[in-house]
């Protein structure tokens, strides 16, 4: 069986990297959200994807730009219309993929807006695969670049099914009109990619600087563990800054301190993970803060930013452990 990140939470029982007495995490933000998240995996066949019909885009026509879309124009199509707005040059989006993106979704015939990332200023990451995001999304972005905006009429079969979305108002008949700004796509093999910078303290572990998507190596030294917080770059990424208030998409694998014994790897998982910087203990908060998108950061936790006298039951971790973390920043919330 797959191990679960200590990163993210999971349900009552099993451990987590999240801050002690704070029970809110990205898992449940997104449940709340009432698109595109897939309340139960779906058995429709594969949809046939067409030109259209689709509304027009009236206002907000820059990729990034929130879009205003006009009502549904007669009757929809009952297979999946796909159209590309804006064609991008990125990555090209595949299935199983982590796809980061801005998007508006409205119903299709009374244009009412349901949800939407722009207004909250929070761009989604969500796995593009069955059971965790609608088919729609799924059929409709695969193959698609990253830097491409994206409308799709997804039918009730490829959307919420007959049983809608009664949070957002949304009937088991209505077709959902998107629009889809996607910023990037990343998978279980995506690496920072900064420039490397040196690592010249001895009395610090030493990251390795593969971008291949394999686990780094991190040796830890035989030295007296720091008592404040290490957050150092390994790489250097060109990106955006991580404010403490944001969230993230990471890879990450960390260490024991003592012994170097690696307790928890999203490598490992095969799984990327992505959390909001107040939800996990504060050595982490602390050490992303103010790091670049694109970076390597080696992360060195004191018991008194960890979880000093109570670890996580079944992690491995030891009371006041210090803690040694290597996290690639992939993508800003």
């Amino acid at each position: 069986m797959r191990r679960r990140s200590l990163l993210i939470a999971v349900p009552a029982g099993l451990a987590t990297l999240t801050a002690c007495g704070d029970d809110k995490s990205d898992s449940s933000k997104a449940s709340d959200s009432p698109s595109p998240s897939a309340s139960a995996p779906s058995s429709a066949p594969p949809p046939k994807i067409v030109d259209g019909p689709l509304p027009a885009v009236t206002a907000g026509n820059k990729f990034d730009e929130k879009p205003t879309v006009a009502k549904g124009s007669g009757e929809p199509s009952k297979q999946l219309a796909v159209k590309t707005l804006i064609a991008g040059s990125g990555k090209a989006v595949a299935e199983n993929d982590f796809v980061v993106a801005n998007y508006l979704g409205q119903v299709w015939n009374t244009a009412k807006v349901f949800d939407n990332s722009y207004d909250r200023k929070t761009r989604l990451a969500i796995q593009l695969s069955q059971g965790r995001i609608i088919d729609g999304w799924r059929y409709a972005l695969a193959g698609k670049k990253a830097g491409s905006r994206i409308e799709m009429a997804v039918p009730p079969t490829w959307g919420y099914g007959s049983q809608g979305n009664p949070q957002a108002g949304i009937k088991g008949t209505d077709t959902l009109v998107f629009v889809v700004d996607v910023q990037d796509t990343f998978n279980a093999t995506s690496s920072a990619e900064g420039e490397k910078v040196p690592q010249e303290d001895a009395d610090l572990p030493k990251v390795g600087t593969n971008t291949d998507g394999k686990a780094p190596s991190i040796e830890v030294p035989k030295a007296a563990a720091p008592k404040k917080l290490v957050a150092e770059y390994v790489l250097e990424g060109d990106g955006e800054k991580v404010a403490a208030e944001d969230s993230v998409l990471v890879q990450y694998k960390g260490v024991l301190w003592d012994g170097g014994k690696e307790f928890d790897s999203s490598y490992a998982n095969k799984q990327l993970v992505s959390f909001s910087l107040q939800q996990v203990v504060k050595g982490w908060a602390q050490g992303l803060t103010g790091k670049k998108v694109g970076s390597r950061v080696l992360i060195v936790i004191p018991p008194e930013l960890g979880y000093g006298d109570n670890p996580p039951q079944g992690s491995g971790i030891k009371k006041d452990s210090t803690l040694v973390f290597s996290v690639d920043i992939l993508a800003k919330l």
